[in-house]
């Protein structure tokens, strides 16, 4: 049995190559990159098929920078950030991002809910995240000036003041260039067109590759 390490030279050296090589590929997995994006209809690609939406176009962009990243999205039509915050522990579990990007209180705003109640949705999402170990990108949202100027203005300061408060990365308004052109809005006056979708992508896209370059 003492002879066999000096009879079996290459096998010793195979197995140790195989060894080496497990552990490489164990250690790349470990390092490789996940973007879970939590958000509404913006995001969920409303009034288009999925592929059409911002945040594929997100993860074609990504892949032709040979950027290797596997962008999650997890964003649903309707969603509120009290949906959010009761979905995001799972969401966490199941996919384990190294970056967490928020889009949402744009429902909440649109059906007058409390800044309070905004803001604390919005703080208790982005310390879930980070306890986790992921980094946050906060998308801040505007709402209709017919709801009052004291409370749109309060609900913009909101996004601000949550990621203050948190540390967490706060986007540019992903609708910037877009909300105010009909051309680009569908006839709903709320959601984006399909001719839209690289808009919103070049808008946050900034903010997302600085976070990733971090990681």
């Amino acid at each position: 049995m003492i002879m066999s390490r000096f009879l079996y030279p290459h096998i010793r050296a195979g197995l140790l190559c195989g060894l080496l090589l497990c552990c490489l590929s164990s250690a790349a997995q470990g390092q490789s990159q996940r973007l879970l994006v939590l958000g509404d209809s913006i995001s969920a690609a409303y009034g288009m098929s999925l592929e059409q939406g911002w945040v594929a176009l997100l993860q074609t962009r990504l892949a032709e920078q040979d950027v290797d990243v596997e962008v999650i999205n997890a964003s649903i039509s309707g969603e509120t950030t009290g949906g959010g915050l009761r979905r995001l522990p799972a969401l966490l579990e199941d996919h384990q991002p190294t970056l967490v990007l928020i889009e949402l209180g744009g429902n909440d705003g649109l059906r007058g809910y409390p800044l309070q109640r905004l803001q604390g949705n919005l703080a208790g999402m982005v310390e879930l995240a980070q306890d986790s170990g992921a980094d946050v990108i906060l998308v801040p949202m505007e709402i209709p000036p017919n709801y009052g100027s004291r409370y749109t203005a309060g609900f913009r300061d909101s996004f601000v003041r949550v990621a203050e408060q948190t540390d967490a990365e706060l986007a540019p308004f992903i609708l910037d260039g877009v909300a105010i052109d009909p051309n680009l809005m569908q006839a709903d006056g709320i959601h984006p067109t399909v001719a839209a979708q690289p808009i919103l992508l070049d808008n946050v896209l900034p903010t997302i590759e600085a976070a990733l370059a971090q990681e």
